[in-house]
């Protein structure tokens, strides 16, 4: 099997642009700095909650001369100064660059910043990810706390968002269970005044048309400040892929089998979201010190509902295959409600800031799809499924400072903590097949559950004007138990780890007059294995029923009870250069070792299984394989045009490009990667006001290549490319009103995953391709935006 070589032109044109973008913009520094009228400050931001209570305090500037020139900015600036000032690197996005496109979602607004990716299709969501790393690399959090289970980025709009950072390595504050880094999301808190946003639109994407509402409201009572958000929406759309499977012999190369599937479902889904902040200033108005308690109510809940029509042609001259159906059709629903409520209380008591966060809640998932075949196989399918999740958790921790001189040298910023939280995972299931029970061993209620215990302290100690450093220790004991379905010795089996990740971070200013700065982190983080992944309860492949054989491209699937977590050692490099007016340009390397690596394994030659008396099946299953590393480069680079070159237009211009590389140890080389990361990652993207009217217009470019996926001896996965190009005009009609226009996948391409497995066969090696094909769309939307 060949094994192109898919990222040499472009990686180099990517390479070569994100390398004149950097020159460039450094020309900035050698520039006189564009005149006062050349720009307009931005709307100051309301003041949001950081993930760290304990920051550097910035030295004493000395004041300014009568011959030196004074700006006052906001926005982006606050955003870009809080970015050069934290000793932990971070990307921090501010409320401007949240709204420039308009989101439905903040999915929509993750997948354009550095670093980040999402899996599926061009233009359509799913969960990010950073550095290209898979599911549970990635540490999501909400102002500070693990995001509760079941819970997905795209149920919160871009409303409720105050700002987003992006932590590259963990700190002891924020947790280690981030090998890829953390996307903290925090929320907009309450304002005094009174404010009604209220944005209404529609899109159209294939056919279908989607209308949403989303509407948030501050105000305050006395001392009790609040915001109220909710947002309802109604997508609809219509999908289309095909599948072609084809089995030869790896010798003669004669094609055994060929077969395509084809098949069209319309989705249709309502979903709405209500989440509150209610916050208490405690001591009345007159008491300083930041004293609050704060509730945060959600609720988030959707419906679903799918219908498909679905086909399957044969080759008849070829080797007769299992029996398969002709056509067919299916049907199902899904309903998914989570609830939580989260808790803050801040108190100043002395010199120690004491604060505690807890929060319980829960999900249920219940779906169920009706599957009728017709042809050479004729059978009814009924699947249906009850999930209920919950978890529950509480943090305490305190934080001052000690030392320092009036300009803040020498200063400890000390915070300490402990945290507890416990989660567990009911599954509820059933499956027919022409109204036969299936898998009746294995029960059809099955439970996970898991408890983790943490504590950590932190000291960012402020040396001199040039170096801060931050050291934290961190201690992490978990406890999972998994269920095997009464299958086996020990039906319930459970582990028991802890980890111990120090961390350190630094941060040098070779001339702490000017913008330039070193970064080092050195950082050991881990990987959990999910609640889901540990229940061992086996899904059926419905192309090829059982009893009976399957085939490599038809495996069954299984949970393990007893992985254990990954574990990663990792270092940080980065060079930064802020610009004047709020630019900034960074170039981060980084590397991790990580062991106890967890992959899903497809069996190398039918195993003898329960569900299957009589006939051995191909299965897959999440198994602790050994030893992988992964590296990569990450610049970003984000100016206006006018500090490049004088008398410019202001155009903002944002590029990001992230280069990675990854091996995993036992599985021999080429493209011996880990899953699901791609080479590469890149963004380049621009907005424009124009001169005399009341319309800005930007857009931007996502870009990740092809790349191939060797997951064992003989399995590999290839998956094609993504271009996916946006744009928006925005006209202000005043401070009140505006519509937006927004073109998403503007150049729609389709999108193909391929699985190549060489494996032993009835005719000695046989070679099994299947590629899947989607078809991707463009999705226009209008929507009109209010402030009442």
């Amino acid at each position: 099997m060949p094994y192109p070589h898919l990222l040499r032109r472009p990686l180099r044109a990517n390479v070569a642009l994100a390398f004149v973008l950097t020159a460039t913009a450094a020309a900035a520094q050698q520039l006189p700095p564009p005149p006062a009228a050349a720009s307009a400050p931005s709307a100051v931001q309301p003041p949001a909650r950081a993930a760290s209570a304990a920051r550097p305090r910035p030295a004493a500037a000395a004041a300014p001369s009568a011959a030196e020139r004074i700006e006052i900015t906001g926005g982006r600036n606050a955003e870009v100064d809080e970015r050069r000032q934290s000793t932990a690197a971070k990307i921090i996005i501010g409320r401007e660059e949240i709204d420039k496109f308009g989101d439905a979602s903040v999915g929509e607004v993750l997948r354009r910043l550095p670093g980040v990716s999402t899996p599926g299709a061009p233009g359509r969501g799913g969960p990010p990810r950073l550095r290209g790393l898979g599911n549970g690399y990635t540490q999501l959090l909400i102002d500070g706390q693990r995001v509760p289970p079941g819970f997905s980025v795209e149920s919160l709009t871009p409303e409720q968002v105050e700002r987003i950072e992006i932590l590259r390595a963990p700190t002891a504050e924020t947790g280690s269970q981030a090998i890829a880094g953390t996307i903290n999301i925090i929320t907009r808190e309450g304002f005094k005044r009174r404010l009604n946003d209220l944005r209404g639109g529609v899109s159209h994407e294939n056919g279908k048309l989607t209308p949403g509402i989303n509407w948030t409201h501050n105000d305050s009572a006395g001392d009790l400040t609040y915001n109220l958000s909710g947002s309802a929406f109604f997508p609809r759309r219509e999908n289309t892929s095909t599948t072609r499977t084809t089995v030869s012999n790896v010798d003669s190369g004669a094609l055994l089998e060929d077969r395509t599937a084809t098949s069209v479902s319309d989705d249709k889904r309502f979903g709405m979201n209500l989440t509150s902040r209610l916050q208490w200033r405690l001591g009345g108005a007159d008491a300083g010190g930041g004293d609050q308690l704060a509730l945060t109510p959600s609720v988030f809940h959707t419906e679903a509902t799918n219908s498909t029509r679905f086909s399957l042609v044969k080759q008849p001259s070829l080797r007769a295959g299992p029996d398969l159906y002709d056509h067919g059709d299916s049907i199902g629903d899904s309903r998914y409600t989570n609830a939580r409520l989260a808790l803050q209380w801040r108190q100043k008591v002395g010199p120690v800031r004491l604060e505690v966060n807890g929060g319980g809640g829960s999900f249920k998932s219940v779906s169920n799809s009706l599957r009728h075949e017709f042809g050479a196989l004729s059978r009814v399918l009924e699947d249906h499924a009850t999930v209920r999740e919950s978890s529950v958790n509480l943090t305490f921790k305190g934080s001052g400072v000690a030392g320092g001189n009036d300009a803040g040298q020498g200063e400890h910023n000390l915070v300490s903590g402990a945290e507890i939280d416990a989660s567990q995972r009911k599954e509820s299931k059933s499956n027919l097949q022409n109204g036969v029970a299936l898998l009746t061993d294995y029960g059809s209620n099955l439970q996970a559950q898991a408890l983790r215990t943490a504590a950590y302290v932190q000291d960012e100690w402020a040396i001199n004007p040039s170096w801060s450093t931050q050291a934290g220790l961190r201690w992490e004991g978990i406890h999972t138990q998994g269920d095997n379905g009464g299958v086996g010795v020990d039906p319930n089996p459970s582990n028991r780890s802890s980890v111990w990740t120090p961390l350190f971070h630094a941060v040098w200013k070779p001339d702490p007059k000017k913008r330039d700065q070193l970064r080092l982190s050195l950082t050991r983080s881990y990987r959990p294995p999910s609640l889901g992944t540990l229940i061992a309860r086996p899904t059926i492949n419905r192309d090829a029923p059982a009893p009976g054989p399957n085939g490599p491209s038809t495996p069954d699937t299984v949970g393990n009870p007893r992985l254990k977590p990954e574990l990663a050692s990792g270092i940080d490099l980065a060079f930064e250069r802020y610009l004047d007016g709020g630019g900034v340009l960074s170039a981060n390397l980084f590397h991790r070792e990580i062991s106890n690596l967890m992959r899903s394994e497809l069996s190398a030659t039918p195993v003898a299984v329960s569900w299957s008396p009589g006939a051995n099946r191909y299965v897959r299953q999440m198994q602790n394989i050994g030893d992988a590393t992964t590296s990569g480069l990450e610049m970003d680079a984000k100016f206006r045009l006018d500090q490049v070159f004088t008398g410019a237009p202001g155009v903002e211009l944002r590029s990001n490009l992230s280069l990675y590389r990854s091996r995993v140890k036992t599985v021999p080389g080429p493209d011996n990667r880990l899953d699901q990361q791609a080479k590469a990652t890149g963004n380049f993207g621009g907005d424009y006001r124009l001169r005399g009217l009341p319309l800005t217009l930007g857009g931007n470019v996502n870009w990740v290549p092809a790349y191939t996926t060797k997951t064992d001896v003989g399995q590999f996965t290839s998956v094609t490319g993504k271009r996916v190009w946006d744009a928006y005009a925005l006209w202000t009609f005043s401070p009140t009103v505006a519509l937006r226009l927004l073109g998403n996948n503007l150049l729609p391409r389709d999108y193909t995953n391929t699985t190549v497995s060489e494996l032993p066969g009835l005719t000695g090696n046989e070679r099994t391709t299947v590629a899947g094909t989607g078809a991707s769309y463009i999705n226009w939307a209008l929507r009109l935006e209010l402030k009442l």
